[in-house]
């Protein structure tokens, strides 16, 4: 909105005293002011988009994710003992008329070998080096189990099984869906096996006490809620004076 302002002066006054000759014909000044207030900036009123940005990313190239030919040979030799122990769940579960306990006992195990996971990723994450004798100490050769029993095989093939890929079930959880076998990303999916999304939490900086579990990541909450790695941590550091790696490590896997 324009606010014009005219204000005209008439010199005849002043003229009236100068010869006529020396006087201008007309003596006329015209001042014109034009006032425009300044028009309202109107914010932008797009919406703003929030994108989601990982802290850490988990890398989806890690080279330790890489298997080799002795991950190979040893995992052939656990495949072979656990399809056995399978099959025998199985047989046995048949023969004798048993097929609910041998489930149940399938799905405990499925649901423990999460929990063994993270208790062993949170111990390798922490503790030890390179030196640290693990593989020839710990691991014996693979044994057919003596015990005919359909519930004990139905337990123990699916926790060896899961305990025996939940590096494979890690590694998966480091790459993107779109190079991943459609069978995975729907196991992820329905929560079956760990997620990127759900084993990001492990990789934030500010965040390293959490979600150690590799297999469907179901005793994450429990665990980081009531900070139970951190309580082992604490009794550890004051039994035996070893820190774990997260205290002063923020990268730490």
């Amino acid at each position: 909105m324009g606010v014009l302002l005219q204000t005209k002066y008439t010199l005849s006054t002043i003229t009236n005293n100068i010869p006529r000759s020396h006087r201008p014909s007309l003596l006329r000044a015209r001042v014109t002011c034009s006032l425009t207030p300044a028009k309202k900036s109107h914010p932008n009123r797009e919406k703003l988009v929030l994108e989601k940005r990982l802290v850490n990313p988990p890398p989806s190239n890690d080279p330790t994710l890489q298997s080799t030919l002795t991950h190979r040979l040893w995992v052939g030799a656990g495949c072979t003992t656990v399809f056995a122990s399978f099959a025998k769940s199985i047989i046995g579960g048949f023969g004798s008329h048993i097929l609910l306990e041998p489930a149940l006992a399938g799905y405990l195990g499925y649901i423990l070998a999460d929990l063994g996971s993270g208790l062993y990723h949170w111990a390798i994450d922490n503790y030890g080096d390179e030196s640290t004798p693990l593989v020839g100490t710990q691991i014996e050769a693979a044994r057919v189990l003596a015990c005919n029993d359909p519930v004990v095989h139905g337990f123990v093939s699916m926790f060896a099984f899961c305990i025996l890929f939940c590096q494979q079930f890690h590694a998966w959880a480091h790459e993107r869906k779109s190079k991943l076998p459609p069978l995975v990303v729907a196991f992820q999916d329905m929560g079956l096996l760990l997620s990127r999304r759900q084993h990001v939490n492990h990789h934030r900086h500010h965040r390293t006490y959490m979600s150690y579990c590799i297999v469907s990541g179901v005793w994450n909450n429990v665990l980081d809620d009531n900070k139970i790695f951190e309580a082992l941590e604490k009794v550890l550091y004051v039994q035996f004076g070893v820190k774990p790696r997260s205290w002063s490590d923020p990268n730490s896997e």
